[in-house]
């Protein structure tokens, strides 16, 4: 935090804490002008002192304090305030393209005469090296030292440019690679509840809040720090000090009472909670857990139900502080100053849960008694598709015919693995993987895996042969509480030895399979499963070879492992036998509620977390020992390179914008439909070999095998804009009867990539633009959806309506959203693409002004149509004229310099 409000609603205080005075922005001092927020539900209050802190007349007005205490009225609202975050999360596939943007930055202020050393993160930034870790080898001893050698050799340049950033910004920091997933690292280290900052001399104290680029930085809402993911824009503009505005949203209580039932989990908690909540509809709306369960849940397990917000379509599930919050900070390490700072702060605010807290009014209630939560799995294809345990294999067997395209006839099919004594068939697991933060970050359900691979152990059963099993500790603490458990043995005994320390299975990294078991399963169109204790199962996305992959606990991976099969019911069912002949059954080895409770309580202790924090940014000896120039200022870029490159954002930059002008003699360059969603646009998954990035690619002598992803590539604009709306899905009305990155190029006529046309036409100096119907821009908000349209030379986007973030993110990369009024579209105008476009109004910009569209068409007939501009703002405004936010921020740092 750089500077602080005007104080426009007087409620500035002190707070005396262990001999040290802070100043706050008092809620209940602003309550005195705002009325009466106490039931106003947390979330919103930690909104609502954002608001206060930075009230300045301008990005943030008093009116803004009173839209959200007005939110009481009908617990809900239509307005949209800012929002500052105190930091930023990243993670390295998302947060190399934005240090890209940093270090182009610095090139660009030295082209205006400034010092480099002056582009730096206004908020502290971390970046969590935890995605690009693969499951290359698992089951054997070596597995993660082979892995880690292989992900350098894959993602040294990467790594190296990160090394740079990390030594040559201010307020940036880089966790290496092998420390951890960035959102347990958060919950277990990075967060600190409340923050603080000192100003001109005067340290402020405040909620601990932020931005992520990775949809599962909700996980930290169960420690009570407010954050979600956004996209790569929205986190480069908050990390520059600039506001992003949303609308206040609607808050859904979810109450939870009761206790959880002997032989049930956490995970099946949150598979519970994901599903009733996905029926309820809470996309876009906060939700706060509250209720009498909230006295004896701990923070492990509000964090796994809080990690799958995006899972059950909220932006945040939010746990206030309470006792629990300041007991967790404690056991992992936190300073003793900071834990008294923040219960004294939390109270003073009214944000701290306990008996006396009045119920928060919420926009609707849902209520959970964990009495009734049962043994679960979610699957094949989506997290709110939860079966219980007892009705796993029933489901399956349905699904198998009804969802997974099985014939009837084929149901029973098997095929012989060649070079192996055994056969697979529909339903064999491949993959059993404890893997992703959703529950590497509680202990219990890690414990109650090692305690099944214990008794497992013990009684001589072993994994079924075909199936890949791997344990991939979302942090180094977690093998230290293993080890003082005593279960490290145990677990790698069963081949669940640690195979890095990341994301892994859960996004896609789960490694190959041994090539004589993906040919029985592709010869033989087997639908082959994986059972991991991840977030998400989404068709395609845990392995290419595997169709069916269902969400479990870490314990429950470990026994699925051992039956190795969705067509055995894992209850009733033997698992294997021991050395004498005798069953094994689920209930012989798993462990009590008591079991787990006890040696958690003996394994996991606030040491561990000390020591493994006390040196978490030093990094492997492969991290040490990269050769990276940290004693520049600037980047020094390399022509040849293929993951990293100077964007072109900066060039011809000047001290004072080029003055807007209007857009003339523009060409169409899509014509696209309803639903178009940041997949279809933005460059994602495999890039094909006959595409422009892969013809670019292999012009620069990258083979194809070494093509890697267009995610492990973001960092080079010119491999990403050859893949903007080349989506193979995608359909351009332009080009009827195709699919994929294709248009007409005019007045030519000729087909061709998306790509090549709109290098054609920026060489003739010709702008262009797109057209799309209803909710333009939804999904994901990926920052390349923005660039790439960008980077083509679009100028303006014309849609009948945008969704929320992509709107905003055209603006801040300086391309011009526009919506028809209500009842014209590009059908009603009868638009072809060969027209040439004008749009009129664009010099004197004023927010959401209405522009003249003129439509020129082949026959030279004109037709004049109004535009509504979405430039919603004052500061959208100075972005759209500075060319985007990149360069309005870059001007005002020289201007200052």
């Amino acid at each position: 935090m750089k500077q602080v409000g005007r104080d426009l609603l007087h409620a500035r205080r002190d707070l005396a804490v262990d001999g040290r005075t802070y100043r706050y922005f008092s809620l209940p001092a602003a309550a005195e002008k705002l009325g009466d927020i106490s039931r106003l539900p947390v979330s919103l209050k930690v909104l609502l002192e954002n608001v206060l802190r930075f009230t300045d007349g301008s990005s943030y007005q008093v009116a803004d304090g009173e839209a959200i205490a007005d939110w009481l009225r009908n617990a809900s609202s239509t307005k949209e305030v800012p929002f500052k975050p105190s930091r930023i999360l990243m993670q390295d596939f998302t947060g190399v393209p934005a240090v890209v943007d940093l270090a182009a930055m610095r090139d660009g202020i030295v082209s205006l005469g400034g010092d480099p050393r002056k582009v730096n993160p206004l908020v502290p930034v971390d970046l969590v090296i935890d995605h690009s870790v693969m499951v290359d080898v698992a089951g054997r001893p070596d597995a993660l030292q082979r892995n880690v050698t292989l992900e350098f050799e894959r993602n040294g340049e990467r790594y190296a440019f990160l090394r740079w950033g990390q030594e040559a910004f201010d307020q940036f920091r880089v966790v290496p690679p092998g420390a951890g997933i960035c959102h347990q690292v958060n919950l277990e280290y990075l967060s600190q509840v409340v923050w603080t900052s000192t100003i001109d001399g005067v340290t402020y104290a405040y909620p601990d809040t932020l931005y992520g680029t990775d949809s599962h930085t909700t996980m930290v809402n169960g420690l009570g720090v407010l954050g979600w993911g956004v996209g790569g824009i929205e986190a480069e503009a908050a990390m520059l000090g600039q506001p992003i505005s949303m609308l206040i949203p609607d808050v859904i209580g979810f109450r939870l009472e009761g206790r959880m039932p002997e032989g049930t989990t956490a995970t099946d908690l949150v598979l519970t909670v994901t599903q009733m909540l996905r029926a309820k509809g809470v996309v876009g709306k906060f939700v706060e857990f509250y209720g009498p369960a909230l006295d004896h849940l701990p923070v492990a397990d509000r964090a796994t139900i809080a990690n799958m917000a995006p899972e059950y379509g909220a932006t945040c599930g939010f746990f206030p502080a309470d006792q629990l919050t300041l007991d967790y900070l404690r056991q992992t390490g936190r300073d003793e100053r900071r834990i008294a700072l923040t219960e004294a702060y939390l109270r003073a605010q009214g944000m701290f849960r306990d008996a006396a807290t009045p119920e928060p009014v919420f926009s609707s209630v849902m209520t959970l008694d964990l009495g009734t939560v049962r043994p679960s799995i979610s699957g094949p294809k989506r997290p709110q598709d939860r079966v219980e345990l007892t009705s796993a294999t029933t489901a399956f067997e349905k699904a198998l015919t009804e969802t997974l395209g099985v014939k009837a006839e084929d149901t029973q099919k098997t095929a012989p693995v060649a070079s192996t004594d055994y056969s697979i068939g529909h339903g064999s697991i491949v993959i059993a993987a404890i893997t992703s933060c959703t529950n590497t970050s509680n202990p219990a359900v890690l414990v109650a895996a090692g305690l099944v691979a214990r008794k497992a152990r013990v009684l001589g059963l072993k994994p079924r042969p075909w199936v890949k099993t791997s344990l991939a500790p979302g942090s180094q603490v977690v093998t230290d509480y293993l080890d003082r458990a005593g279960l490290t043995e145990d677990l790698d005994a069963l081949g669940f030895e640690t195979v890095g320390y990341g994301c892994t299975t859960c996004i896609g990294n789960s490694g190959p399979l041994a090539p004589e078991l993906v040919e029985a399963i592709e010869g033989n169109g087997l639908v082959a499963t994986s059972v991991l204790s991840g977030n998400r199962n989404f068709e395609g996305r845990i392995s290419p070879n595997v169709r069916a992959n269902y969400l479990a606990s870490p314990p429950l991976v470990v026994a699925y492992a051992l039956l190795g099969t969705l067509r055995e019911d894992i209850v009733t069912a033997p698992l294997g036998q021991t050395p004498d002949g005798r069953p094994v059954y689920l209930k012989d080895i798993w462990p009590s509620n008591r079991e787990i409770a006890d040696l958690v309580a003996s394994a996991v202790t606030r040491d561990e977390f000390v020591k493994r924090y006390g040196h978490i940014t030093e990094g492997t000896p492969e991290w040490q020992a990269l050769d990276v120039a940290t004693s520049s200022a600037t980047f020094k870029w390399q022509d040849g390179s293929t993951y990293i490159q100077d964007p072109p954002y900066f060039e011809g930059l000047t001290h004072d914008p080029v003055p807007t002008e209007d857009i003339v003699d523009a060409r169409v360059l899509a014509l696209l439909g309803d639903n178009i969603t940041t997949d279809h646009i933005s460059p994602a998954g495999a890039i094909a070999p006959s595409s422009p990035a892969g013809k670019y690619l292999q012009e620069h002598q990258v083979a194809v095998k070494d093509f890697n992803s267009y995610g492990s590539r973001r960092g080079n604009d010119r491999v990403m804009v050859r893949g903007t709306f080349a989506n193979i899905r995608i359909r351009n009305e332009m080009a009827p009867g195709t699919e994929g990155g294709v248009t007409i190029y005019q007045p030519d006529g000729e087909r061709m990539s998306i790509y090549d046309a709109s290098v054609r036409y920026q060489d003739a100096g010709a702008p262009l633009v797109v057209f799309g119907g209803k909710e333009y821009g939804m999904g994901s908000s990926r920052d390349w959806a923005a660039k790439g349209t960008r980077l083509l030379g679009v100028k303006a986007v014309i849609a009948e309506s945008f969704e929320r973030i992509h709107r905003s993110n055209l603006v801040g990369m300086g391309v011009l959203p526009l919506t028809f009024e209500p009842g014209t579209t590009r059908k009603t105008l009868g638009l072809d693409g060969s027209e040439i476009i004008a749009i009129r109004g664009v010099e004197t910009l004023t927010p959401r002004k209405t522009l003249i569209m003129s439509i020129t068409r082949a026959d030279g007939s004109r037709q004049d149509v109004p535009l509504l501009c979405r430039v919603d703002t004052e500061d959208e405004v100075q972005y759209y004229r500075n060319g985007g936010i990149l360069p309005y921020v870059l001007r005002g740092m020289a201007a200052t310099a």
